[in-house]
């Protein structure tokens, strides 16, 4: 019964830090990198569709990203989604591919990027402690239908406790290796 709630709550935890690492990934920092384009969504024959269904990307220099369409006749919608995002970068068409430069960031602008980083680790953090929260109920539930022991209930807890720890801890080395890497100039 225990180790059923552990393990459950070790999987929502793991999928709270993949979600939070995902996040970091779509800040800009600098430098080009696919995952800030590849979900972007695009108008291709009357529907939406992501990006990276559309195109293939790669990175031929730290500062440029080029996005090659796998059909010509989709390069205008991509190339008015990218100018349409939030990204602020204009694209450049050759009809072939689309090329984006990404200019280097001003400090300002890796300020408030970081503080935006920071509040995505913090939902991060609070949803971990949430899991841990229901965790908790489920185990003390189980505790007053007599399921399991109070001793089991405390290893339980103390196990949980650990649990939550170790996942916070991953979110606060994500957080502090996507800070360096704003702040690099």
């Amino acid at each position: 019964m225990t180790e059923e709630t552990l393990l459950d709550a070790i999987d929502k935890m793991e999928k709270a830090v993949e979600h939070v690492q995902g996040q970091f990934t779509t800040i800009r920092t600098g430098r080009a990198a696919p995952a800030l384009v590849e979900r972007l969504q695009v108008e291709y024959y009357g529907s939406h569709v992501p990006l990276q269904q559309l195109a293939g990307f790669q990175v031929p220099e730290a500062r440029m990203l080029v996005v090659k369409p796998h059909d010509r006749g989709s390069l205008a919608a991509i190339e008015k989604a990218i100018r349409d995002s939030d990204l602020g970068i204009n694209p450049s068409n050759d009809g072939v591919v689309i090329r984006l430069a990404f200019p280097a960031l001003t400090e300002q602008r890796r300020k408030e990027y970081v503080k935006v980083v920071k509040h995505m680790a913090e939902d991060g953090r609070v949803a971990v402690r949430n899991i841990r929260r229901d965790a908790r109920k489920h185990l003390e539930a189980a505790e007053k239908a007599a399921e399991i022991s109070a001793d089991e209930l405390e290893r339980a807890e103390k196990e949980l406790e650990k649990i939550t720890h170790d996942h916070v801890d991953k979110i606060d080395r994500a957080l502090s290796r996507k800070e360096e890497e704003l702040l690099e100039v």
